[in-house]
């Protein structure tokens, strides 16, 4: 059994994404004790296949199972039970190896699965109410109906283990191209993050439309995204050697939103505005610096 004890809430200084903390280490008995100081934690953890998860927020789950110290959730399912007698009989019965939906996505052990809000109900509640442990803004629960889940997993011969997932809304009229998104905490720090924020990007260049995460973001959720957007930009600049750019082709090449790579440019000061009123980009940030790269709306 692995353990993984985090605390990232809004009281707490010690503000991990994720520690795996081997029981008995120095480093991860000190961030405990600091962590129980803080008066937002509260003692929570989930069974979650192989692993102990400390949760990092409270989750709106029946009262009567969000009372319990511990709950035990099948992996596979997502059904939460509370004893690991019960978790034992329901996984001898379950039959669920991977979620109910189509896999869309397959590349060695990764699997993304697109589920209808609508068609599984259930489980995309269940992905909902885990996702709230480790999320502290997030709202959407039960009506989960107009949404469609990407569930990335990892497979063995067991199973497919969920990673993490994101949702967006069938029918969005400001385009956002995710809602929620979320990496379970024994799986952060690996790339995951990105390449769900990768994958939604995908499905807007499919859709042919420039795509965008739904705002306000979380601060966490900020950086990844301007990290994931500054990549991307840098990308294509050096793969493209036009002495003029238009950040609207930019936009339909990449899936990004014009505002978004405008954003980032400002954000990593990436231009540089000049008198007759051109913005030229910085040229640490070009792989030939002997190139000027003008940008036009």
């Amino acid at each position: 059994m692995y353990h993984l004890f985090v605390c990232t809430c809004m009281h707490c200084s010690f503000n991990f994404m994720c520690s795996c903390l081997a029981p008995g280490n120095k480093f991860s008995l000190f961030i405990l004790s600091c962590c129980r100081l803080c008066p937002g934690w509260k003692n929570f953890m989930i069974e979650f296949g192989k692993y102990e998860i400390q949760t990092w927020y409270s989750s709106p789950y029946p009262q009567e199972y969000a009372r319990l110290p511990k709950l035990y959730l099948c992996e596979f399912c997502l059904k939460y039970m509370k004893s690991k007698n019960i978790l034992l009989r329901h996984s001898k019965k379950c039959g669920w190896f991977h979620p109910p939906a189509n896999e869309i996505y397959r590349r060695n052990d990764l699997s993304v699965f697109e589920v209808d809000g609508n068609v599984s109900k259930i489980y995309c509640q269940n992905l909902c109410l885990l996702a709230k442990l480790f999320l502290d803004h997030k709202t959407l629960y039960y009506d989960v109906e107009p949404f469609l889940f990407y569930v990335l997993t990892k497979n063995d011969e067991k199973g497919c283990h969920l990673v993490g997932y994101f949702s967006k809304e069938k029918l969005c009229q400001q385009k956002y191209n995710v809602s929620c998104i979320m990496i379970m905490p024994q799986y952060q720090r690996q790339g995951f993050g990105r390449f769900l924020i990768d994958f939604s990007y995908l499905l807007s260049r499919r859709e042919g439309q420039a795509g965008s995460p739904e705002k306000p973001l979380s601060d966490l959720g900020r950086l990844s995204y301007l990290a994931y957007w500054k990549s991307v930009i840098l990308e294509y600049l050096n793969c493209h050697h036009e002495k003029q750019i238009s950040i609207k082709g930019m936009s339909r090449a990449t899936g990004m939103c014009p505002h978004d790579i405008a954003t980032t440019l400002q954000q990593h000061s990436m231009i540089d505005k000049r008198e007759d009123r051109s913005v030229n980009l910085v040229k640490k940030f070009l792989k030939y610096q002997d190139k000027t790269v003008t940008f036009s709306t």
